[in-house]
């Protein structure tokens, strides 16, 4: 009689992004592999394993007849499922027993830990499937125009374009979507810049660490933001940049804050991360004037500034640079969707050379499709489209938002006064955001703790930020609710 693979070794992975029947073939084929078993090797009835994992026979029918087809599995006449002769994958399945004497590398030794991120925002891969997603930076699929997004990846990928498309690049990046950065996108926010002062980067995170690289040193003190994003910290730690965190106030940054021998400054004052609050421009002309008299650069990410519903956005802090003081930061990715990776850098030519051939080094350019679809969508006006129907539904969610935290105890500390999608909020006294956070989750309520955003948190953390871009309007009141009760119950203890 053949061997059975056990029911019991099949275990689903709820945190994964997919479907039932998805986890359940991944389940399967993992067990296959892991288990090394053989041609032959029958599985579990499906009244068996639908039993010992609490779903249905029928899920578990169609998934077997998915893997028949697939290749892993195959019909036994009146000996029910079996796995395949043919198993894609097997060869790769590394045996777990290491040949005597031999001896994996120390990793700990190699690798150590001066560098190992101590501050990142973690959002779960299948946020999608809560019920109240109160997470900041996702997209709603549903104020996204697909079959526009389709007719462009069709253009881009024609006949016309291919060649253009196919070719290295060697550095350089689509000039279509550099030119409408430049004509268009850095206009708006009263920028002008040439197409050799514009470098196409892997969304702003890639931006970022370009500039930081070139610019930080162990000699040269940096300052940021706190509260502030906590990858600013993050790559300027692996840097080895001597770092000084500043308390921001409700109008952000405090330029009188900063110490004597600061030269390098990394802020956010059209939207504070995680505040939402905005630079005044007195306080931005102040910044300017003493980088000017200290001799120091900024780094100004201008993130969510298209999310500008309430009130029309402060000018950015590089157009009001006359001495090429402002190296800018800017990204598609979070106004069309977080997948797409499409950012840019703005500086001086000589800063561009050099991001440029660290980029060449790194991953010689972003994909050229992915420019050229990008650069139709936003040429043919699809992009505009896209972000007055993202304003007039963050707008409602707005007020949904604030209707429904002012019939509760949770306070607003921060928000963006010309819109944003997310805002600052403070617990009960002595609640922890985290803890709150790690309950909620059980509710199907998605928050995001504070601490994260501290260098030095305060103990317990009662400050959270709350994401509006990606939850139903419909659902904002009811999890609000639950936030408000849930915080309520853990601040009696």
């Amino acid at each position: 009689m053949a061997n059975q693979l056990p029911a019991e070794i099949i275990q689903l992975r709820k945190d994964e992004a997919s479907t039932l029947q998805g986890q359940l073939a991944a389940a399967i084929v993992r067990a296959i592999l892991e288990a090394h078993a053989r041609p032959g090797t029958r599985l579990p009835s499906s009244r068996r394993l639908a039993a010992t994992l609490g779903i249905s026979r029928m899920t578990v029918t169609l998934v077997y007849q998915d893997l028949v087809s697939r290749g892993y599995l195959e019909t036994l006449p009146r000996s029910g499922i079996a796995v395949a002769d043919s198993v894609p994958h097997r060869g790769l399945s590394a045996s777990s027993v290491r040949p005597a004497g031999e001896r994996p590398p120390d990793w700990t030794q190699w690798l150590g830990e001066q560098n190992q991120p101590r501050r990142v925002i973690r959002k779960p891969s299948n946020w999608h499937q809560y019920r109240y997603p109160f997470i900041y930076g996702q997209a709603d699929s549903r104020l996204f125009d697909h079959n526009a997004w389709r007719d462009c990846a069709r253009r881009a990928l024609g006949t016309r374009d291919f060649a253009d498309l196919a070719a290295d690049r060697y550095g350089a990046d689509d000039p279509l979507l550099v030119d409408y950065i430049c004509s268009n996108t850095l206009a708006r926010r009263g920028i002008r810049a040439r197409p050799d002062e514009v470098l196409v980067t892997l969304g702003a995170q890639n931006a970022l660490f370009l500039a930081v690289e070139l610019l930080a040193r162990a000699d040269r003190r940096a300052v940021t933001e706190d509260p502030g994003y906590p990858d600013f910290a993050e790559t300027l730690r692996r840097a080895q940049s001597p770092t000084s965190f500043l308390p921001v106030d409700d109008k952000g940054l405090v330029p009188a804050l900063l110490p004597p021998d600061t030269k390098l400054v990394i802020a956010t004052p059209s939207h504070h991360i995680p505040t939402g609050a905005t630079m005044p421009i007195d306080r931005r002309h102040d910044l300017l004037r003493r980088a000017a008299a200290q001799d120091f650069l900024i780094i100004e990410d201008d993130y969510d500034f298209e999310m500008s519903y309430l009130a029309p956005p402060e000018p950015a802090l590089k157009s009001l640079d006359a001495e090429d003081r402002v190296i800018y930061i800017g990204s598609f990715s979070k106004s069309l969707f977080p997948g797409l990776r499409i950012g840019y850098l703005v500086a001086p030519a000589p800063l561009i050379a050099k991001a440029r051939a660290l980029r060449g080094i790194m991953l010689r350019h972003p994909p050229g499709h992915l420019q050229r679809i990008t650069a139709y969508f936003l040429a043919l006006g699809h992009y505009d489209a896209h972000i007055e129907r993202l304003r007039a539904a963050l707008k409602r969610r707005r007020a949904v938002l604030e209707q429904a935290l002012a019939m509760t105890d949770l306070r607003i500390e921060g928000a963006a006064e010309s819109g944003g999608s997310s805002v600052w909020l403070r617990g009960a006294e002595g609640s922890d955001s985290a803890l709150l956070a790690e309950s909620l989750r059980a509710e199907s309520v998605l928050i995001e703790p504070g601490e994260v955003f501290f260098e030095q948190p305060p103990t317990p953390c009662p400050l959270f930020r709350l994401g509006y871009s990606s939850i139903n309007e419909r659902d904002i009141p009811e999890g609000i609710a639950l936030v408000a009760q849930m915080d309520r119950a853990m601040a009696r203890g």
